[in-house]
């Protein structure tokens, strides 16, 4: 589990127990973040036993199984009755972007836009391989820094690899400077500019 999807996971319980969506009479407990690391991890083991990989790393396209697994963790207030998953998708968007912002906020990540942008985008998420994620990624401006600044190793794994650039891609997204398209096999692509 890479340090930044941590700090995901510690901003997404933080705003779960300070949303005025969630009853606050009975709180969000300490075992929401750890059950919410636990299913991040699984979603990683599950999509590298099926793509048949040996490293499994966790990936930002892994904390969306956090949202169905977890709904039933926190009681809504009765306004947000029915409309749980939105809620709790909309505070890991807004998670994933806070800690984007924060690790990556300085980072000159044009060679990710520009990558982006040029023909039929980068395929990631549950049906992408590492090796195939970072087959269309091949060398991009910037990579170095964004592994640096999210801690990596100096040389990280291919799956480390992986996961910081959909990490990268994820936030370009949410930052609205590319596009993404969810397919029904599970995997995304990112590409062109938000309009």
């Amino acid at each position: 589990m890479p340090d930044h999807l941590l700090e995901v996971i510690a901003r997404f319980t933080r705003a779960v127990r300070e949303s005025p969506a969630v009853d606050s009479r009975s709180g969000v407990s300490a075992r929401f973040a750890i059950a919410a690391a636990e299913t991040v991890a699984a979603a990683a083991l599950r999509r590298t036993a099926l793509l048949g990989e040996v490293d499994a790393v966790a990936r930002v396209g892994d904390t969306e199984a956090v949202t169905a697994t977890l709904r039933g963790k926190v009681e809504f207030e009765a306004d947000g009755e029915g409309r749980e998953i939105e809620i709790l998708d909309h505070l890991l968007r807004r998670a994933v972007a806070d800690t984007w912002r924060g690790l990556l906020g300085g980072v000159d990540l044009a060679g990710f836009v520009k990558l982006g942008e040029q023909g039929p985008g980068v395929s990631a998420g549950d049906a992408v391989a590492a090796a195939d994620l970072l087959s269309q990624v091949g060398r991009v401006q910037g990579l170095a820094q964004v592994l640096t600044h999210l801690g990596f190793e100096e040389v990280p794994r291919p799956a480390q690899v992986a996961a910081a650039v959909e990490f990268v891609l994820e936030g370009l997204h949410l930052t609205r400077r590319l596009a993404k398209d969810v397919l029904d096999d599970g995997s995304v692509v990112y590409g062109g500019r938000e309009d």
